[in-house]
């Protein structure tokens, strides 16, 4: 919990399990510092006199509640449903002849083409550890090339659990009652342990609040990609009970916490926790259906033009930096993206249109989305190193429009640690009283103190 909480009060007429709290910004610079805030199931209630553009934004935010389903499909949370979780594959072999009618191909590659759902880093794990022979000689590379009439013998490794230990770690809890709880995740903290980053996360965070033990989950129901890699669902939960046998499941019983979907490292904002199983399973069904309401805010460098609009553009792998997505247009057609709907609106133009104040609101939910349709449209977001939004260009930019605030400039972009986006609303049925909750937490001070310095270059409001 934030030393920000100040107390805690009961709303008449709710059960008496579901708790308000009031939170007071130790520290907020004067264009976001507001005195409190207070969640009702219908919309907040906050002072916020002179930040228009944020108050406005959480209000519409709220309203959406109202809409249709269709419009409520603002979720960057939400991932294609799974049809169950993947199969621990352990000891499963295949021998088989290698087919290509032309070319070569890498032999993790062709093996993962062969078992379906299979994690890359999954088969990788198994040709080092030797299960792996191509024409009788056991090959360890995997990048291995083979050809045509190739015969390859694979057995999968075991799968070997991760683990994650209660940590003494301060969460800023914005809401909780015995079936979920509300985060507000700070910037750089990961949400969930994986391959080389099991300490520090908030899942670790969370066992210790919640009293829990050591938790081990299954890493093949993470996906296969960095630990910084996005806002989808993910029906990733942790099993309390003891591992046995060779064959590794989740308990469903014992499932909790669940982590129902995640944010990037370098975003801050709110995120929901299951606390059990029902939950889990019930948020789960509300991310995949799009009734989740979510709104993120960010910071670009330069001006989204038009000033609004819809991004129906492919989401898929780049594969030039396996770390990064890329919007690619038409390329679904060919099964190397994923469709992909952003709507943005910019609240604010900045530094004389160096940077602008931007509001998403996504229709979908892929790994990145934010930040890869940011840069199709020419204004990645500031301080986003991986697409685009380089210090150097966001200090070319500013200083073209500044030339006279040159040394102030450097010092503001050159503090930059991470994308300037921050998660603002958000929104769900409670998936045990079915009330309508609906939360706001303004951007932390590193993004709030950005904001300002940038307003005081120039800002325009955009109606």
């Amino acid at each position: 919990m934030s030393a920000g909480t100040l107390g805690r009060q009961f709303i008449p007429g709710q059960l008496p399990q579901i708790q308000r709290r009031i939170f007071l910004f130790r520290k907020a610079p004067k264009m976001l510092s507001f005195r409190s805030l207070c969640w009702s199931p219908a919309k907040p209630h906050f002072t916020n006199p002179r930040n228009r553009s944020l108050r406005k934004l959480i209000t519409t935010a709220c309203a959406c509640s109202n809409s249709t389903p269709a419009a409520q499909s603002i979720s960057h949370d939400f991932q294609d449903s799974f049809p169950g979780r993947p199969n621990n594959y352990s000891g499963y072999k295949i021998e088989e002849t290698v087919k290509l009618d032309s070319g070569k191909l890498r032999l993790d590659s062709w093996i993962s083409s062969r078992i379906t759902g299979i994690s890359r880093a999954r088969v990788q794990s198994s040709i080092r550890s030797g299960l792996v022979s191509v024409n009788g000689h056991t090959i360890s590379k995997v990048s291995h090339v083979v050809r045509d009439g190739d015969i390859v013998n694979c057995t999968i490794a075991e799968l070997q659990p991760l683990s994650a230990k209660p940590e003494d770690i301060p969460l800023d809890i914005v809401y909780e009652d015995e079936h979920v709880l509300v985060v507000n995740k700070p910037a750089h903290m990961v949400v969930h342990p994986a391959p080389g980053n099991g300490t520090g996360t908030l899942v670790n965070g969370i066992l210790r609040h919640c009293r829990l033990s050591t938790a081990y989950f299954n890493p093949e129901a993470l996906p296969g990609i960095d630990d910084d890699s996005g806002d989808e669902v993910n029906t990733f939960s942790v099993d309390q009970g003891h591992i046995g046998g060779t064959g590794f499941g989740l308990c469903e019983a014992l499932v909790r916490p669940g982590i129902v979907h995640r944010l990037d490292k370098g975003t801050s904002g709110l995120l929901v926790v299951a606390k059990d199983e029902h939950s889990h399973s019930n948020l789960a069904e509300q991310f995949k259906k799009h009734t989740v309401k979510r709104v993120y805010v960010s910071l670009t460098c330069g001006v989204p033009s038009p000033v609004s609009g819809r991004i129906d553009i492919p989401i898929g792998r780049d594969a030039n930096n396996r770390i990064r997505m890329i919007a690619t247009p038409g390329s679904t057609s060919r099964g190397k993206a994923r469709h992909a709907v952003s709507r943005y609106k910019v609240i604010e133009i900045l530094a004389g249109g160096g940077c602008a104040l931007v509001e998403w609101r996504l229709e979908t939910g892929r790994t990145h989305q934010i930040r890869a349709h940011a840069k199709y449209l020419g204004v990645p977001l500031l301080g986003d190193d991986v697409y685009g939004g380089t210090k150097s260009m966001a200090l070319s930019l500013l200083q073209s429009r500044s030339p006279s605030n040159s040394r102030a400039l450097q010092q503001l972009v050159f503090g930059l640690e991470r994308p300037c986006l921050h998660a603002l609303t958000l929104g769900f049925k409670h998936p045990n009283t079915g009330e309508n909750l609906h939360f706001s937490q303004m951007p932390p001070t590193d993004f709030a103190e950005i904001l300002e310095q940038l307003r005081d270059l120039g800002t325009k409001k955009v109606t």
